[in-house]
């Protein structure tokens, strides 16, 4: 009896969300669908409850390791790892709107692409975005994680990953979960080192994004590009002298794309 109880329940609960979408759930019921899919013929409602209680939010039982859900009573490997899988699928549902291989070729662009890299990301991120002559968008890595407050990058690492996937040029992107979206000094060093790396084997870096919770921050733009708003900024050249508070940072190659200079970074 008590299974057929939990089963009409499970019914209920997706014909209501075939009706209505997840608008009208509560967060334990959207996870509590999320639950039947992995968990089959038992109540998994006392669960979900748990969850929100045991992590605070929805949001935070997606953002849990599986480790973390695992040492809740209840939660096996089947249901850690489709609750972990949430957060990658909707950043990668985020990026696939751009297409295969985006052109990113602005700021607006670029905030569009890499911010959907860090969705739901509660650590530090170093990602290395390649792009072709034309901007195209042809590979993309998570060069390091971290903890909520560092993350080590190296320069060495960034050169292999741009000549193995013969890139053009590179777009830098890491996140501050735990801080504030301005650089810090790390930040200016690394990024000099990694451009002073890539410039001996004909590799340009447009940009380095800092995300840090709804703001980023472009280092390519706050030293050159101040009085142009976020949605006209472009990575291409369209006057080799355009006045800025920090210097010429970046620098035209043979094919119009800007990139940085590390003696000015």
């Amino acid at each position: 009896m008590a299974e057929q109880i939990h089963a009409g329940h499970r019914a209920r609960l997706k014909e209501r969300f075939r009706r209505e979408g997840l608008s009208g759930f509560s967060q334990h019921e959207v996870l509590e669908l999320l639950l039947t899919y992995a968990i089959p013929q038992r109540d998994v409602n006392p669960l979900a409850h748990a969850l929100i209680t045991r992590f605070g939010s929805l949001g935070g039982v997606l953002e849990a390791s599986e480790s973390e859900l695992e040492q809740v009573p209840g939660v096996g490997p089947n249901a850690a790892t489709l609750l972990t899988l949430m957060p990658p699928l909707l950043s990668y549902y985020q990026r696939s709107g751009m297409g295969e291989r985006p052109v990113i070729c602005n700021l607006a662009q670029a905030r569009q692409y890499c911010g959907a890299l860090f969705f739901g990301a509660h650590e530090e991120r170093f990602y290395v975005v390649c792009m072709d002559k034309s901007a195209r968008v042809i590979h993309t890595e998570l060069l390091h994680r971290g903890t909520i407050d560092e993350v080590a990058v190296y320069p060495r690492p960034v050169v292999e990953i741009a000549l193995r996937h013969h890139a053009h040029a590179v777009l830098l992107a890491h996140n501050h979960p735990g801080g504030i979206g301005e650089p810090s000094q790390d930040d200016y060093t690394t990024t000099r080192a990694i451009v002073a790396a890539l410039r001996p084997v004909g590799v340009g870096v447009v940009d380095h994004l800092i995300f840090c919770g709804g703001e980023v921050h472009s280092m390519t733009q706050h030293s050159e590009c101040d009085m142009c708003p976020p949605e006209e900024f472009s990575y291409f050249v369209r006057s080799r002298s355009v006045p800025g508070t920090r210097g010429a940072l970046r620098e035209e190659n043979g094919d119009g794309l800007m990139t940085l200079r590390p003696e000015d970074l």
